[in-house]
């Protein structure tokens, strides 16, 4: 038996799951007609969801299966219908009916393939747990179907559409070529076909498929939208744009085609536009993060991460688990110095990705910047660092070959005190890498080696895109110098002067309130404010890490403050150390008569300690016998 014209319309009806769902929902039908008596009402009916009257073409289905409870092809009809509107319980039930009542109906199996498949939609953790097993009934209703009639190219293509859910690609791509060649005129195959290689990274081939599928038919929305997107990636956001609205024209109603149309008002620098296609896309499909993420980069490129942080909450409320939202407020309170709140942000994330490499890069930064905020180590035997270093020893066992989460840990480890050789861990392959080692690096007050990494980084920036990531990162951290080579670089740039200008004046903010610091705090050290000096020296380096004289003067002032007792000594000795390095031009004899203040610092530091503990042990209540 031959699938009739009506499972074409399956074309027209679905939106696909959420790896799919980049194809908006209005695809073009396939118009082949096969044998069979087809009634009066299902030709107007399917003439209706041609035309996108889902709720008009359902009236009438509905009322010809009153006239004939037996009339499979309304049945059918009326369950396309019915999934269109996204009644999927009320659809899978007309295919099952149709099944009853002709076993080897094959349109009614493709129906419950492409329930099943929509049903992915769903942001319902019960549905997304239960993934696998929903494509493997999809891809069972298919085989079947194919088994009734090898010949339908509509079975072959949803078939194709079911393995490329399941990152079958070789097979999706086999199955949309066997679609093709059973009708050459088989728009949606094409458009399919071009979809996988848009996927692939393969934007020719796929600008290649979409046009043959936009010239079999120039309603195929699909087509239209996969067209932007392949333009999109190779910059054409011109022509991508004509795509998009095309698309939208057909089919106003699909959330990924407004998303994809900010995207490429975004990458134009129409950021207003942009936001207006996103907050579309959201009323469509609230459930899609997405968006969200998009309109928090332009509101975080402005400075204003306050409101980008209060639209991902309103997110989050819809999506109370979404990783990927909690990664960001997590990334925009690290903005915001709001440094426990960040911390606490990126734990959740591992909590549920034990293996995500970004929330553990994001762990360390906290904790990093942390270190020059605060009296170290007093915060390294805290609960918080201990339970994130849990984390981190669980991700590096998720993931034992993940450079960046080795580099990560390290980093961690380094800042507690421990002596670690990063030659051991290897040498840096990608720009990620390169990052996460410059920040190892920081960590141990390695600035030389850092900034020979970074320099290789910011190097390699081919666009603003890139340049503007370096940036941002090295400004989050505090690495001023490096933020200001990127954002200099991003400002010889097309179109990106205004926010390279945005960029410099935080720099140059950063390093007014680490000078301010500064000479307050060499004031009160002048006075033997000592606890305020420090206090001062301390924010100084938080706001410029590489601030030497900063470093200098706060070990000077903590060897003269006894109250810090041997953790102070040695802070003062990590100080000294970080002083070195970053005064290069220090003349030898100074550099010899540091190195030995630092030994004789590390002397008194552990008499200190042994004095302070035998005073604790003391102190500790004495047992009963």
């Amino acid at each position: 038996m031959r699938v009739t014209n009506t499972l074409a319309l399956l074309g027209a009806m679905f939106a696909l799951t959420p790896s799919i769902i980049s194809v908006p929902a209005n695809a073009a039908h396939h118009t082949r007609r096969l044998s069979g008596k087809i009634n009066h009402e299902v030709l107007m009916a399917d003439d209706l969801m041609m035309k996108g009257k889902f709720i008009q073409a359902a009236e009438i289905y509905h009322d010809a299966i009153n006239k004939d409870n037996k009339n499979i092809q309304a049945m059918n009809g009326y369950g396309m219908a019915l999934g269109r509107q996204f009644k999927l319980d009320a659809a899978q039930e007309q295919f099952q009916k149709a099944l009853t009542a002709d076993p080897q109906n094959a349109q009614a199996h493709l129906g419950l393939a492409m329930v099943a498949l929509n049903r992915l939609q769903s942001s319902d953790n019960s549905i997304r747990k239960n993934r696998e097993s929903i494509l493997n009934d999809a891809e069972s209703q298919c085989r079947q179907a194919l088994d009734l009639d090898n010949g339908s190219p509509e079975a072959h293509y949803w078939l194709a559409q079911t393995q490329r859910e399941k990152g079958l690609y070789a097979d999706a791509s086999n199955s949309f070529q066997s679609a093709i060649k059973l009708d050459p005129k088989y728009s949606e195959a094409y458009a399919g076909l071009a979809m996988m290689k848009l996927a692939q990274n393969s934007p020719a081939e796929a600008i290649s498929n979409f046009q043959q599928a936009i010239k079999l038919n120039s309603g195929n929305s699909t087509a239209h939208f996969g067209l932007g997107k392949a333009m999109l990636q190779q910059g054409q956001v011109d022509a991508a744009i004509k795509e998009f609205n095309t698309a939208m024209y057909q089919n106003r109603n699909s959330g990924p085609t407004h998303l994809a149309l900010g995207d490429a008002y975004n990458q134009q620098g129409n950021y207003v536009a942009a936001i207006k296609q996103y907050q579309e896309s959201i009323r469509i499909k609230p459930e899609i993060s997405e968006p969200y993420l998009q309109i928090a980069s332009i509101r975080e490129a402005r400075g204003d991460i306050e409101h980008s942080i209060a639209e991902l909450r309103s997110a989050l409320e819809l999506m109370p688990n979404n990783t990927d939202l909690q990664q960001r407020i997590a990334e925009d309170n690290l903005r915001l110095e709001k440094l426990d709140e960040a911390i606490k942000g990126f734990e959740q994330v591992m909590a549920t990705n034990p293996g995500s490499a970004a929330a553990a890069k994001g762990i360390t930064r906290a904790f990093y910047l942390k270190s020059q905020k605060e009296a170290a180590g007093a915060f390294f035997v805290s609960n918080q660092f201990e339970n994130s270093m849990r984390l981190m020893d669980k991700a590096i066992a998720l993931n034992p070959n993940d450079m960046e989460l080795r580099l990560a840990q390290a980093k961690l480890r380094a800042m507690a005190g421990v002596k670690i050789d990063l030659a051991s861990i290897g040498q840096p392959r990608t720009d990620g890498e390169r990052v996460a080692y410059a920040e190892a690096l920081l960590a141990q007050n390695k600035f030389a080696e850092a900034q020979e990494q970074m320099n290789t980084v910011i190097g390699s920036a081919i666009n603003a895109r890139q340049a503007f990531a370096v940036a941002d990162l090295a400004l989050m951290i505090k690495d001023l110098n490096d933020a200001e080579i990127a954002y200099k670089k991003a400002a010889t740039m097309p179109g990106a002067e205004a926010r390279a200008q945005r960029g410099l004046e935080q720099v140059a903010k950063a390093r007014e309130i680490a000078r301010q610091d500064l000479t307050l705090a060499s004031d009160l050290a002048r006075r033997n404010q000592l606890a305020s000096a420090v206090d001062k020296f301390h924010s100084s380096i938080f706001a410029d890490p590489k601030g030497a004289n900063a470093r200098v003067g706060l070990a000077q002032t903590l060897e003269k403050f006894p109250a810090t007792g041997s953790q102070g000594l040695r802070e003062a000795v990590s100080q000294y150390r970080a002083y070195i390095s970053l005064s290069p031009t220090l003349a030898p004899k100074e550099v010899e008569k540091l190195n030995k203040r630092i030994v004789k610092l590390e002397e008194k530091a552990s008499k200190v300690e042994q004095k302070e503990k035998r005073i604790a042990s003391a102190n500790l209540p004495q047992r009963k016998s």
